[in-house]
């Protein structure tokens, strides 16, 4: 049989979609999803903030073993390089070059004539291809586009050295056999197409999408563009169960795990439907927490502890990797093997350890079955004491809320851990506070029988560090 490989664009669209909203973890975890359902390409947005978003994609690409990462760049370059320098250590990364095809997309988006546009197409595919071997051209609103002057803009992606021509009905009006008709006479017309892979995209307006896709697949097409929740589009689930069960008519199959698929659908549902509170310091809800498959033992050397570190989200220094290499050899040499949690403690209790811009001088918290909890806290800045008080959903949600009044900044809640160090009623609780601020990760750690003390203590620990960093 043959494979449809399935592209997913959730990533690339999610963005744009007032009802979902993910943290900078969260889509990496959705990218490790989908990795571990047997997507054939994540597709994830290009650069627009070149320090967040190239370590996005550097840490998706990281994550990510089996599916191929594609990014996408601007017809104009400028961001080229820098895409490819984060993409590069990808498994199997590709660039694509999207470029609108209609005239009325083309006046607008890219303010060029055709005879501009397919220059600025051939000169983008050829500069994508000497960094990258898989290079893909999205022609935009194809289905609304001229024809004489769509099949030459496809010619020129060709022989410019593209592999992969995906046409898109952007539109989403077309009828499954008016979409059947309109790729065949792409196929039938364009020379080199049958020497590329074709794959297409169909917007969802007319509720047709997965019908015109079997479409497309019947006709040729051999790369489907998806999204596995509902974001106008082709459906992941859909197309998967569709294959899975009628693919032998058309000999065609995809990569995806079945077995998997429901419990991933509603891991990721879970993931991009999960909204912050109002009023709330953190930016998504609490999943129950997943075995710790992380195992480092004491054999591991420098360099493949740094890496997990880094795969983890943490930039460290050279003089951070010594101390928190240190730290890992004396705590496996004990215990046989470190697992994630405790790679988190280790880095925040010895890595990037900085002068106290913040100190907690002291808190209250009230909290109860029948009252709201409230934080009343007090820090010092340059022998200044300064106050916050709030509200929240608990105690730990309304101190870390007071905080976040204080400083008057709001940054991304990565993870939040508690446990327990030792036993009994006196024992002393261990927190470990995860902020990331610009894409970079910075933890905190603080230990106290007051499980908020030690919580209050280890978001400000976090603090200081961003605050010493970005001000410094």
């Amino acid at each position: 049989m043959e494979r449809v490989y399935v592209s997913d664009i959730t990533l690339k669209r999610i963005g744009n979609a007032p009802d979902y909203s993910l943290s900078f973890r969260e889509k990496i975890d959705l990218a490790e999803e989908l990795d571990r359902l047997g997507v054939s390409i994540i597709e994830t947005a290009g650069i627009e903030n070149l320090k967040t978003d190239s370590l996005l994609i550097k840490s998706i690409a990281s994550a990510v073993g089996q599916s191929v990462v594609a990014v996408p760049v601007d017809l104009e370059g400028q961001m080229l390089e820098a895409t490819w320098e984060a993409l590069k250590d990808a498994a199997h990364p590709r660039l694509q070059v999207p470029a609108p095809v209609s005239t009325v997309q083309m006046e607008y988006l890219t303010h060029m004539k055709p005879d501009d546009l397919v220059q600025a197409i051939a000169k983008t595919i050829k500069a994508c291809k000497e960094l990258c071997d898989e290079v893909e051209f999205i022609a935009l609103d194809a289905s609304r586009s001229e024809p004489d002057f769509l099949r030459q803009v496809l010619n020129t992606a060709i022989d410019a050295g593209a592999g992969i021509l995906t046409i898109c009905d952007t539109a989403g009006t077309m009828f499954p056999y008016e979409f059947r008709a309109f790729l065949r006479g792409i196929i039938e017309d364009v020379d080199g197409a049958d020497k590329v892979r074709i794959g297409v995209s169909c917007a969802n307006e007319l509720a047709l999408a997965d019908a015109c896709a079997l479409a497309a697949i019947q006709t040729g097409a051999r790369e489907i563009k998806a999204t596995a929740i509902d974001l106008n589009t082709v459906s992941l689930a859909n197309l998967a169960k569709l294959v899975s069960q009628k693919g032998y008519t058309f000999n065609v199959q995809t990569g995806i795990r079945m077995a998997q698929l429901g419990r991933s659908m509603d891991r990721i549902e879970w993931l991009c439907k999960t909204h912050r509170s109002k009023g709330s310091p953190f930016d998504y809800g609490v999943a129950q927490v997943e075995e710790d498959f992380l195992a480092l033992h004491a054999h591991e050397d420098r360099a493949t502890v740094v890496r997990v570190a880094r795969q983890m989200g943490y930039d460290l220094s050279e003089d951070d990797e010594g101390k928190v290499y240190e730290a890992f050899l004396r705590i496996a040499g004990k215990k046989g093997s470190v697992g994630r949690k405790e790679l988190d403690a280790i880095v925040a209790s010895v890595a990037m350890q900085v002068p106290p811009t913040y100190q907690v001088k002291s808190y209250v918290i009230n909290s109860g079955n029948v009252i709201t909890a409230t934080a009343h806290i007090v820090l010092t800045k340059e022998d200044e004491d300064l106050e916050g008080v709030s509200v929240g959903d608990g105690p730990v949600d309304a101190a870390f809320l007071a905080i976040e009044n204080i400083t008057g900044y709001h940054y991304e809640l990565d993870d939040f851990q508690i446990q327990a160090v030792t036993q009994g009623r006196e024992a002393m609780a261990e927190t470990v506070v995860k902020l990331r601020s610009n894409g970079n990760v910075y933890s905190g750690y603080g230990i106290s029988t007051d499980i908020i003390g030690a919580s209050i203590r280890a978001y400000v620990s976090a603090l200081n560090k961003i605050v010493y960093e970005e001000v410094s």
